[in-house]
């Protein structure tokens, strides 16, 4: 008995600490904070995860860079075509104006985007959203494709600040397939790398306008 009631508090904490991490702050940061601290708060986010990570006993963070050898290429190749055509479609039909603005007006900023990206943010948002979420929550999780699709949901949410249904259809879309590759695959590199080329595409096809903190639209 004494075991299950520890087992039942420890769930319960746990429960707490995810709906703190992976609800409460980004409806906080979607509401109440500035915009333009979506960086600062994803640093603290990182450095956080990291230390939860740190504590909890059945992760090692050589698990983070384990599976560069075992990347799908089909994978990266086919997720690289088919986001490309839905990132053409999308700014086609909502914003055609917008269709390879930095190609066009601005080249070096693009460039650095490009470069800059996957490490400030794929990477930050993978080790939380999928090494800290898949790991420290796993005993709370519901089956692997209820978890999958629970983490997409999450991950939609995180991007609630900008405030626009383009932006949450597309991180769910794709976080489906990240959060597959690392639940599933135990893949960590390969999901950085997919969320780093589909941002990477987002940015070169003009949807950056409805990624970019300057440009958000609070609906009240």
């Amino acid at each position: 008995m004494n075991h299950q009631l520890i087992q039942a508090r420890r769930h319960a904490l746990l429960w707490l600490e995810m709906i703190g991490i992976f609800v409460i702050s980004p409806v906080i940061m979607a509401v109440f904070l500035p915009p333009n601290w979506l960086f600062s708060a994803l640093f603290l986010l990182m450095l956080l995860g990291l230390w939860l990570l740190y504590r909890t006993p059945s992760f090692s963070y050589s698990d983070l860079y384990r599976g560069f050898s075992a990347i799908n290429w089909a994978v990266i190749f086919g997720f690289f075509a088919a986001t490309a055509v839905v990132c053409y479609a999308v700014v086609i039909y909502f914003a055609p104006h917008a269709a390879f603005g930095l190609a066009r007006h601005n080249l070096p900023l693009l460039l650095m985007i490009l470069l800059l990206y996957p490490v400030l943010s794929a990477l930050p948002q993978e080790i939380v959203y999928r090494a800290l979420f898949f790991e420290r929550y796993k005993a709370i999780l519901p089956s692997p494709g209820a978890a999958v699709v629970l983490n997409s949901a999450l991950f939609a949410l995180a991007h609630l600040m900008y405030w626009n249904i383009v932006v949450t259809l597309m991180t769910f879309c794709g976080s489906l397939l990240f959060a597959h590759s690392y639940a599933i695959g135990r893949n960590f590199p390969q999901a950085v790398l997919l969320h780093a080329i589909g941002g990477n595409l987002v940015f070169i096809f003009g949807l950056g306008i409805y990624f970019y903190s300057g440009n958000v639209t609070r609906p009240f």
